[in-house]
């Protein structure tokens, strides 16, 4: 049987333009297999999108063979959207490409299956998500596709002699509604936002009896994060009002990103279903409410060995200390990919555990790089609290790895550490969107690890976001200058 679909998978598309490995073709026939025996419905074919966002189609699982075949068609334009799910890029000019293929008209890509990454959904038992890679119909892989510049950074790193690993900690909120916004003219783009109050009145940091409060819905989410083969490893009250956290096992970069966009998914649906509503956002507009953040725990590999590890608690080895003046060169350029929207830039903020200037310390919070290094210690990493968690995972850890293998590659040394992170003698993060943008496009990092597709395909993308920002007329102006003038 397994022989049978595997010959069909090796006469398909996918197959034959090169996009399915001999290996990958056995795995995706014993997977076939799995999901029959599994008694699965339906499969949704998704792949993260430019935001980080599951995106793609639901397809019976007796069909799930010609996925593997052929591939499944989505439409271009779902590359080219902003926040708004406006379509940003002119398809009507016969001039638009991408690598070089021209997209008008709103032409085809390929959703190409990962036959090692089909997730079983708790939740909803009778399906499962299937992560995919996004190609051209001509079987050229997208360069600017979400996971395929992680791969592509993952692979400079081992050519370099390294691997890296990350560990994720992801806060996030979670509100009761109270008027979901379902009336015809809340309808607009984006659709008007929900309304929503608390689960906890907050401001009670690790508490027990705060932790007891939302223990059924924590244990929920936890379940179905294990079941999910998410690994997560605690479970936290933090600072503000409905606010709690997750971590996760250390592991690779892709996994890890995979692991974020699963969870975020989960964790949405889940509330969603209870009359919840969870929100990533990094700094919502409701009052009283603290800013959420991701903090990227990193360390490299070199045969199997951690050599962030000192000799003496606190030091940087030099291989620790090239990353880390990377990470700090680049800081500003990467903010673009770990703090990706207008909302993200009201987090960064004097005095409230969140970095607002380009600096490390050794085990201080308010740093942007809070150095946990202590000797012997093979768990011994950098901490880049800069993220957000809006942030795509794939161009946020893809951004780390390439600030630091850059500092490796140039010889850099870091700066000595901070004891006073919130100094103005320390250089400034971008304070708004539109910094991050000009910093982003006057760096030559991604485009001499990447080459320039990313670089003018991001920068039109949130530059449009961020003009249809300015356009909006605030609550500050009318409130400025309406009496006024």
């Amino acid at each position: 049987m397994k022989d049978d679909a595997a010959a069909h998978l090796r006469a398909g598309k996918l197959a034959r333009r090169g996009l399915l490995t001999e290996a990958q073709i056995t795995r995706a026939a014993g997977l076939l297999s799995e999901v029959a025996a599994a008694g699965l419905e339906t499969i949704r074919v998704l792949f993260p999108d430019q935001h980080g966002l599951l995106r793609g189609k639901t397809v019976a699982a007796r069909t799930l063979s010609s996925v593997f075949e052929n591939g499944l068609s989505v439409p271009s334009t779902v590359l080219l959207k902003d926040t708004a799910n406006r379509t940003v890029f002119d398809i009507w000019n016969g001039d638009l490409t991408l690598d070089g293929t021209p997209l008008t008209g709103s032409a085809d890509v390929l959703l190409v299956p990962d036959p090692d990454a089909l997730t079983p959904l708790p939740y909803a038992p009778h399906s499962g998500i299937l992560m995919c890679d996004l190609a051209f119909t001509d079987g050229t892989p997208v360069s600017v596709a979400p996971r395929n510049v992680l791969r592509r950074s993952i692979a400079l790193l081992g050519e370099a002699g390294f691997q890296s690993v990350m560990g994720l900690e992801v806060e996030f909120q979670v509100f009761e509604v109270t008027d979901t916004s379902l009336d015809h003219d809340a309808s607009t783009m984006p659709p008007a936002p929900i309304r929503t109050r608390n689960l906890t009145q907050g401001w009670s940091y690790l508490s027990a009896t705060r932790y007891g409060q939302v223990e059924p819905l924590l244990d929920t989410l936890r379940r179905h994060a294990e079941a999910m083969g998410l690994a997560p490893r605690s479970m936290e009250i933090e600072m503000g009002p409905s606010q709690f956290e997750f971590t996760f096992d250390a592991s690779d970069p892709l996994t890890q990103a995979d692991r974020f966009v699963l969870f975020r998914t989960m964790v949405k649906e889940v509330c969603q279903a209870q009359g919840l509503h969870a929100s990533f956002m990094a700094k919502p507009r409701v009052p009283h409410a603290a800013a959420s953040g991701w903090h990227i725990h990193q360390s490299l590999l070199k045969d199997g060995r951690n050599v962030f590890t000192p000799d003496t608690d606190g030091t940087l080895t030099d291989t620790a200390s090239a990353w880390v003046a990377g990470l700090l060169v680049h800081a500003g350029a990467c903010c673009l990919l770990t703090n990706p929207t207008v909302n993200s830039y009201k987090r960064f903020s004097e005095f409230q555990l969140a970095p607002n200037r380009i600096q490390w310390g050794t085990d201080n919070r308010g740093a942007m790089l809070r150095a946990l290094l202590m000797a012997g210690d093979p768990a011994s990493r950098i901490e880049n609290r800069v993220a957000d968690t809006t942030a795509n995972p794939y161009y946020a850890l893809a951004s780390q790895i390439l600030a630091g293998l850059d500092g490796i590659t140039q010889g850099r040394s870091a700066p000595p550490p901070t004891a006073t992170p919130y100094d103005a003698d320390n250089a400034p993060l971008p304070d708004s969107l539109v910094a991050a943008i000009t910093a982003f496009e006057t760096s030559d990092l991604f485009v001499r690890a990447l080459g320039p597709g990313l670089k003018s395909y991001l920068s039109h993308l949130k530059r449009a976001e961020w003009q249809r920002y300015l356009a909006t007329v605030s609550e500050w102006e009318q409130a400025e200058y309406f009496n006024l003038y």
